[in-house]
């Protein structure tokens, strides 16, 4: 199986970067914390509708989970509020099961939030139209789309995404069956596409971290000359890498409906978040002073490092599948 990227998703990857790049996610974190509630920025939503970003998974538009791969770790890089993958899975699943709302939520005129069942983290939910839930028996599988349920505010460590349950909502839903398999293949890509997310936080810390070591000197030499920086170093970089393989293997697992998808995804998603965190501690060992200072990014993404890995399955829970399969 190759697992390097194409030329169109390289360009894809650019193309998101650059656009994130010039509508820095942080400028509207950081007032925020001093201002005002976060919430979802129009330009962006009108961005990724414009570029087809939130249909990609449709038949129409022929993406990929790994196209969305890219994506995903841009705005995890960023630190974007943004819940693309959750997004665009949720179009999927509005036109697998066969509902009107399909274009309006392609075009970004109906923010569809991710519920699955009542009670489920949802990012951003406080900006979203409808919430998709769902409902599975021994046979049958159903999803609905909720209009107007009841959000309870989560109080989590995450300053760059809010996150909130949906409750009730089953007292207006009307159940529309979809194929068997379609909720645990929703199911395997959240849990992929947030480790992505966590994975692109982990590589803008490796970025901060190798070029402040670089900088800040120590009787008389950079730090970065030290051994024990070196290893820290090495040692996110090899969290990284080895996490970004595990990932696009699950992720082209999810595409070509292979028998060992949920070996795949489980041992990726276990393995990138465990991963991710350990780069953010290194992190912020290698910072020092400043990077405990409020100031300063770096605990912005290993907060949101930390809340991915407990967001659609923890390390626990996914070793846990890896002993049952």
């Amino acid at each position: 199986m190759d697992f390097g990227l194409t030329d169109e998703q390289r360009q894809l990857a650019d193309a998101e970067r650059s656009w994130l790049e010039r509508n820095d996610p942080f400028t509207r974190v950081r007032h925020a914390l001093d201002d005002a509630a976060l919430t979802l920025d129009p330009a962006a939503v009108a961005h990724v509708a414009e570029c087809g970003l939130l249909a990609l998974l449709t038949p129409d538009v022929g993406g990929t989970h790994a196209d969305l791969a890219v994506c995903s770790e841009a705005h995890g890089y960023a630190a974007s509020s943004l819940p693309i993958a959750d997004l665009a899975i949720g179009c999927w699943l509005i036109e697998r099961a066969g509902l009107e709302a399909v274009a309006a939520v392609a075009e970004g005129r109906l923010l569809v939030g991710l519920g699955r069942q009542s009670g489920s983290p949802i990012p951003m939910a406080t900006d979203m139209d409808a919430f998709i839930v769902t409902r599975q028996s021994a046979d049958e599988e159903f999803v609905a789309l909720v209009r107007n349920p009841s959000l309870t505010v989560m109080t989590t460590l995450d300053l760059t995404r809010s996150w909130c349950r949906v409750t009730d909502a089953d007292s207006d839903a009307v159940w529309v069956p979809v194929p068997t398999g379609t909720l645990a293949l929703m199911r395997d890509a959240l849990a992929v596409h947030r480790a992505f997310d966590a994975l692109g936080a982990a590589t803008r810390l490796l970025d901060m971290t190798v070029a402040y070591a670089g900088q800040r000197e120590q009787f008389g030499a950079p730090i970065g000359s030290f051994q024990a920086v070196k290893h820290h170093c090495a040692d996110m970089a090899v969290g990284v890498e080895a996490s970004r393989a595990t990932l696009w293997a699950a992720a082209m697992s999810l595409d070509s409906a292979e028998p060992v998808r949920s070996r795949a995804v489980a041992a990726a998603a276990a393995y990138a978040k465990a991963a991710a965190s350990n780069v953010a501690s290194l992190a912020l060992q290698v910072h020092g002073g400043i990077g405990f200072t409020w100031e300063h990014d770096l605990h912005l993404l290993l907060r949101r490092i930390k809340v991915d890995e407990a967001m659609d399955g923890s390390v626990t829970e996914h070793r846990a599948r890896l002993v049952d399969a």
